[in-house]
Formats: structure tokens, C-alpha cells, sequence
């Protein structure tokens, strides 16, 4: 069953995807029971294309926003999905666009899929990119757009939407960021738990599609988390 031009089914595909959601879920419930502090969700397909009514760009199910959705249900009122994919996670915004209980940060390369951004939504906080801006300009933009933003929201939850396809090496786009890279923002993301919401966080993978890279990204990601 082919959905559009990047997003086709199996037989195996529902079943996948609702794992994928669920492994989201089981980490919210982790860390808010206080059984963890940090849960990384290793879970294909990825989620944060998909709205609230339609699958697309690779998504069925939007994993991180089923998890915050369900945060909220449990009691929060204010929740942050941070989100450095290199492509914009428009499911994710527009789920949550003028939410004022769930703040959605993104940064991502202009002009690529999914040719669209949360323009005026008081609850996001878009940090663009160009293709060919490495690790300087995305650490910059990240301390100016996101870091007063998460400031203002204090979230009690951090949800992270966690892609690696920025990397110089992926085949998808161009910003040319690398492991260290990688490894800044899992510091950044931790330090910012530990200000506000007594260090838990919980992310799943998006994209990333060189394997060496996806994986060397992914160990610098985590890395800081497993560190006291």
C-alpha cells in the first residue's frame, strides 16, 4: 500500500509502527514513575512527519507527539519536544500549533521536505538552517532560539525527536554537522532536564540514513545521558 511518493505499507507495517508508538509511551511512564531519568526509543518508522489525520514522509504514527499527548493526560501541563532532524516536523507542529502547554522546537535545513514551518505559532520556536552550515551555526542558533524559549516554558518533560540526517555524511541533505555535533546537543538537552524537570527525558529516533553515521551519531547523542 503505497500512501505517497516517500511512504508505502507492508503487511508488517502497522504492527511496526504501533510498537514504535507504544516503546514512546512505556518511556514516558518510565520516567515519570521515576523508574529512569532517561529513555531512548531505537523504533522505525520514525514519527514526526505525520499529523493528526494523515501519515507521510516515511511516518504512520507521530511517536513523540503520541508521548506527549499522553504526558499531558497523565497531569503535566507543560511539556517540550525538541526536535533537530534535518527536516522540519511539521506533524509535530501542527498538532500542537497554539498549544500553550506544549512548546515544539525545531531545527532544520530550509527549502527541503517538508517545504513548510510553523510561521506565527507562539508555541514554537524555529531555528533555520542553510544548507552547508555546519556545527557552529547550528549550535548557535540553538542557544538564541531554543535556549530562551525552553527558558520561558520550563517544561516538566523533554521529548526529543531525535534525527541524524543532518550529518554531513547522509545522502538526504546538507548541513554537514558531525558526531561531536551530536554529542553537544545530548549535553545541552540534559543540562536543560536537569534545570527543569529534574532530569527526564525521553527521545525516539527520527531520520538518518548513512548506517555509519546514523550509529556514531546516535552513540554521541546518548553518550551524555549515561554519565553522572
Amino acid at each position: 500500500l503505497r500512501i505517497d511518493a516517500d511512504t508505502a505499507m507492508n503487511t508488517h507495517s502497522a504492527a511496526a509502527a504501533l510498537v514504535a508508538a507504544g516503546a514512546v509511551l512505556a518511556g514516558v511512564d518510565s520516567v515519570l514513575r521515576d523508574r529512569a531519568r532517561f529513555a531512548f526509543c531505537a523504533v522505525r518508522p520514525p514519527g514526526h512527519h505525520a499529523e493528526a489525520a494523515q501519515a507521510m514522509g516515511f511516518c504512520l504514527f507521530n511517536n513523540v507527539a503520541v508521548g506527549a499527548a499522553h504526558a499531558l493526560a497523565r497531569g503535566l501541563t507543560r511539556v517540550a519536544i525538541l526536535d533537530f532532524d534535518v527536516h522540519y516536523g511539521n506533524g509535530s507542529a501542527r498538532i500542537f500549533a497554539g498549544d500553550p502547554r506544549v512548546l515544539v522546537c525545531n531545527s532544520f535545513q530550509q527549502q527541503i521536505y517538508p517545504y513548510w514551518h510553523a510561521e506565527n505559532a507562539p508555541n514554537c520556536a524555529d531555528a533555520p538552517l542553510s544548507a552547508g552550515d555546519g556545527g557552529e551555526r547550528f549550535r548557535e542558533a540553538i542557544e538564541r532560539i531554543w535556549a530562551p524559549a525552553l527558558a520561558r516554558h520550563a517544561p516538566e518533560l523533554i521529548l526529543v525527536s531525535a534525527g541524524f540526517d543532518a550529518h554531513a555524511d547522509d545522502p538526504l541533505a546538507g548541513l554537514a554537522l558531525l558526531e561531536d555535533d551530536f554529542g553537544w546537543i545530548g549535553c545541552r538537552i540534559r543540562a536543560w532536564a536537569q534545570e527543569y524537570c529534574g532530569g527526564r527525558v525521553v527521545a525516539s529516533l527520527e531520520g538518518g540514513y548513512d548506517l555509519r553515521a546514523l550509529a556514531a551519531s546516535v552513540e554521541a547523542f546518548v553518550r551524555p545521558f549515561c554519565t553522572d
